[in-house]
C-alpha cells in the first residue's frame, strides 16, 4: 500500500446532516419534499447530478435554471447553518499516515467548499485534492477515483479507499480499488458493496495498523 485515498464529508470531517438540511431546505422552494436519508444515500454526487436524481424521482427534469438557482440556494443555506468539525481522531491518524503514505481527498462537494474545509482543518497534510468541479462525471462513475490516482502517480492496487456512501464505493469499485467503508449515516446493508466495513474511525486505525504489520510481516 502506497497511498490512501478519502471521502472527505462523512470520512474526514461531520458535514452531512448540515449538507443534507441545506437541501432539504433549498428543494423545498421548488415544492420537493425529501428527508436527510435521501441526501445521505445521494452522497457524492454533485449539484447537478443530485438535483437531477431528486427531479426524476418526483417526476420532473430541471431546467439549467433550476439547477443553478437550487444549487445557489443549497450552499447559501449550508454557508449559514454549517458547524462542520473533524470526527475525533482523524487529525491525529492522518498526520500519523502522512510520512508514510501519499494521501488524496475525493470530494463530490464544489471545489471551493473542499479547499477550506481541507485549509481549515488538515493544512499540508494531502498531495492530491479533487473536488466536484475537477470532474466531468462524479460518483459513481470510475472518473474522480482514477483521476486522482494518476495524478499520485502510484498504481491502483496500491491504493486504498476510504469511503462511507453507496455512490462512493461504487465510483472507487468502478475504478478498480480497494475501498473501506465507514458507515458514518447509513446502516451496513446500504455498503455492503465495499471490500470492508469498518464499525468507526479508531477501527479504521487499528485496520491499517495491522496491514503495515502484515506488510512489514512480507518485507522482513
Amino acid at each position: 500500500m502506497k497511498a490512501i485515498i478519502f471521502d472527505m464529508d462523512g470520512v474526514l470531517v461531520d458535514s452531512m446532516p448540515d449538507h443534507a438540511e441545506a437541501w432539504k431546505q433549498a428543494l423545498a422552494t421548488a415544492g420537493i419534499t425529501i428527508t436527510r436519508n435521501d441526501i445521505y444515500e445521494l452522497e457524492g454526487s454533485n449539484n447537478r447530478q443530485l438535483i437531477e436524481i431528486i427531479f426524476r424521482r418526483f417526476g420532473h427534469n430541471p431546467t439549467e435554471e433550476d439547477v443553478r438557482e437550487l444549487s445557489g440556494k443549497k450552499t447559501e443555506i449550508f454557508n449559514r447553518i454549517e458547524h462542520v468539525k473533524p470526527f475525533d481522531g482523524i487529525k491525529e491518524l492522518l498526520k500519523s499516515l502522512a510520512p508514510k503514505y501519499k494521501l488524496a481527498v475525493v470530494s463530490g462537494s464544489n471545489n471551493k467548499t473542499v479547499h477550506y474545509i481541507i485549509d481549515s482543518f488538515f493544512p499540508n497534510i494531502f498531495q492530491v485534492i479533487i473536488g466536484g468541479d475537477d470532474v466531468k462525471q462524479s460518483k459513481p462513475s470510475p472518473e474522480p477515483y482514477l483521476k486522482a490516482v494518476e495524478k499520485l502517480g502510484v498504481p491502483g492496487k496500491q491504493c486504498l479507499v476510504i469511503e462511507n456512501a453507496p455512490l462512493g464505493i461504487r465510483s472507487a469499485k468502478n475504478a478498480g480499488l480497494r475501498c473501506i467503508a465507514i458507515p458514518t449515516y447509513l446502516e451496513k446493508e446500504k455498503l455492503k458493496e465495499a471490500d470492508l466495513i469498518v464499525e468507526s474511525h479508531r477501527e479504521l486505525e487499528r485496520y491499517i495498523r495491522e496491514e503495515e504489520g502484515r506488510e512489514d510481516g512480507n518485507n522482513g
